[in-house]
């Protein structure tokens, strides 16, 4: 594992009150090389581990697909401030039914930094990569409490605009992508997720690797705050469906998948809107789904156009958007 840094191995001993720790495992690196994240045994201390992210912040010279620029470097950077920010102002916020790790403390020297988090696994010790119906539901039902918990909060300290994928932070991809109708209309796309009347706060990487599962199967933990930010809640169910599902079973369970999560935040949003305004923040966000879609698509044709993500079902909803921007075609 490597010795462990001094003054974050004393901060963390004072922090938790534990006689001693050391990093017993590597869960993952992080994204091009900019640190990692262990999980750490305490001695002595209430908390039997904790899982940490280490994050150096100096820039880094590769890129497993070349996008090591200073663009990419700064919007990193940005990112895990982003993160930092959202376990200290936002995180206590989520309630029991869109859980996420509990924050315990965060350490920054220098390019180094450290979030201290609660070991999810003693809850939540599954990962997928392929889902269920049933299990698609369940992360659904994460979303949906979260976008419902945080509607119409200001992303003070977050990403204005949420996901990592959104077109002002990601010029170059799109530069590489070639002309097309997409490309074309993808600043319009843009402007309507952006701009919609409804607007919450986006998880803005909810893909399903970042879903944890309890053993039984009954219940979600979401990790990994990089990309949170203001926006639509279709951003955060398209990108999640497209994660964990084929092209077939979208095609298939969309509807589905749609009326379930409307479902879920029916029930919640009565507890403090009319049914009436309701119906317009469905309706609203319903027509924004294809974008939402789209939108990743402009992304992903710059960044890996030849990825499984881009298939008959995402090209489908781009097809179904292009009509609509350009009805006389």
């Amino acid at each position: 594992m490597g010795s462990m840094h001094p003054e974050f191995k004393s901060y963390l001993q004072k922090l938790l009150k534990a006689k001693d720790c050391q990093e017993t495992e590597v869960i993952q690196s992080l994204w091009s090389g900019y640190g990692k994240i262990s999980r750490f045994q305490l001695y002595g201390s209430a908390y039997e581990s904790v899982v940490v992210k280490q994050i150096r912040l100096e820039k880094v010279k590769t890129h497993p697909r070349g996008w090591n620029t200073d663009i990419s470097h700064q919007r990193k950077v940005k990112s895990y401030e982003v993160e930092t920010n959202w376990y200290k102002n936002y995180n206590q916020n989520c309630s029991v039914d869109c859980r996420t790790p509990q924050f315990l403390g965060s350490l920054s020297q220098e390019q180094k930094q450290w979030i201290v988090l609660e070991d999810l696994d003693h809850f939540f010790p599954l990962r997928k990569e392929h889902l269920k119906l049933t299990e698609v539901k369940l992360c659904l039902r994460w979303l949906a409490h979260f976008h419902v918990t945080f509607f119409n909060k200001s992303p003070n300290g977050l990403w204005k605009i949420g996901t990592y994928w959104h077109l002002e932070t990601r010029p170059e991809e799109f530069n590489k992508t070639e002309l097309s109708p997409l490309k074309d209309k993808a600043k319009r796309i843009d402007d309507l997720l952006n701009n919609c009347q409804y607007q919450t706060l986006v998880h803005g990487d909810a893909k399903v690797a970042n879903f944890c599962f309890s053993k039984n199967g009954d219940a979600v933990a979401a990790v990994d705050f990089q990309y949170v930010g203001g926006g639509c809640g279709m951003k955060d169910v398209a990108y999640l469906i497209g994660s964990c599902l084929t092209s077939e079973e979208c095609q298939k369970y969309e509807k589905e998948i749609l009326n379930f999560y409307f479902d879920v935040l029916k029930n919640l949003c009565l507890n403090s809107m009319s049914l009436e305004e309701y119906e317009k923040l469905e309706q609203e966000w319903r027509k924004l789904h294809p974008f939402a879609v789209a939108d990743f698509m402009r992304f992903m044709k710059g960044w890996m156009p030849n990825h499984k993500k881009v298939n008959s079902y995402t090209e489908e909803k781009v097809d179904e958007v292009l009509k609509i921007l350009n009805p006389q075609q």
